[in-house]
């Protein structure tokens, strides 16, 4: 399978917001956007997306995972971005009708269909910095994917930095000028300390890195930050939070400081991963701080993250009871 998000269906549902009403939405094909070079996304980022998976179960059909979820956190970032409102049902029938429209395309575990719904301004008026668009456009993008962890599950080197991933009142916003604020950084973690990415922690306050949610795994207990307005949301990060209290795992959501993490960390059978559409959950072994390495617990993947990240994909693919209703089948 090729990268991930590299390959795209060569059709998607669109719709379009007038400045008066929604148009009815239709599949056309993957090209067909036409924007105006003065657009109001392409100059003042009035844009934000979702990520999500529809799944092949062993009996053929496709099962869509946490969908409600999304367009509800994709409707929070539209208001949060002043883009026009849209009904949830016209988001969740576009997503359902282009995976239906290619369900024969949709892979078997561990690969699935990744599902990236897109919200973009596009009134051409390059005078309107502090004024939303009039115009906008939904869209839905499938691109087929293979198992993140085809090459293995390798512990991940997080380098900690005392900056902010976004701007605070920006971090619930699923909206690209978020991860753009956080690629230099990260780009700069990997060619100076080759960290995978960056675990961003302001005034110490460990918070997300560039594209995940950070959980620390102490024993029996997952601490992670307490959902405020300074980071994203995260589905799979609720997802997983969910389960391991079906699992008796205490969850703890509150503040965590660096001190605190690095402390935890040098216990023996400490786990820590990052939590995300892409990947589930991912091993990290090292945290990096003031130059100085920390390995988490034995540095290696560890059995609880794998036993959580399993039990997730195993309501992904069918193979265990879905008993939180996160499933839409199609």
């Amino acid at each position: 399978m090729a990268a991930f998000g590299s390959v795209f269906m060569p059709e998607m549902a669109m719709a379009q917001f007038d400045g008066n009403a929604w148009g009815p939405a239709a599949i056309v094909p993957a090209n067909s956007i036409s924007l105006h070079p003065g657009a109001h996304v392409l100059h003042y980022a009035s844009t934000c997306f979702e990520g999500l998976k529809a799944f092949r179960h062993e009996d053929g059909t496709i099962a869509i995972f946490r969908m409600d979820k999304n367009v509800a956190r994709m409707l929070q970032s539209s208001e949060l971005l002043s883009l026009p409102k849209f009904e949830p049902a016209l988001l969740s029938q576009m997503i359902v009708d282009a995976v239906r429209h290619f369900a024969a395309d949709v892979p078997t575990p561990p690969g699935s269909m990744y599902i990236r719904p897109t919200h973009i301004g596009t009134e051409p008026a390059i005078g309107k910095a502090a004024t939303p668009t009039l115009t906008s456009m939904l869209y839905v993008l499938l691109s087929p994917v293979g198992d993140y962890f085809a090459g293995g599950s390798r512990a991940l080197r997080l380098l900690l930095e005392d900056n902010a991933r976004c701007a605070p009142h920006m971090g619930m916003i699923k909206s690209g000028g978020n991860y753009a604020s956080a690629l230099q950084p990260t780009m700069q973690a990997k060619a100076k300390h080759q960290a995978d990415q960056v675990l961003f922690c302001p005034h110490g306050d460990v918070q997300e890195t560039g594209a995940a949610n950070f959980l620390l795994i102490d024993g029996n207990e997952i601490i992670t930050k307490a959902l405020d307005a300074s980071f994203l949301h995260g589905v799979t990060r609720d997802s997983i939070l969910t389960l391991a209290r079906d699992l008796g795992m205490t969850v703890s959501e509150r503040d965590l400081t660096v001190d605190e993490l690095l402390e935890r960390a040098a216990k023996p059978g400490t786990e820590a991963a990052l939590s995300g559409t892409a990947a589930v959950l991912a091993p990290v072994g090292t945290l990096i701080h003031r130059g100085t390495e920390y390995k988490v617990g034995s540095g290696e993947p560890g059995p609880t993250t794998a036993r959580l990240r399993q039990a997730l994909n195993d309501i992904q693919w069918g193979k265990a009871e879905d008993k939180h209703g996160w499933l839409t089948k199609i």
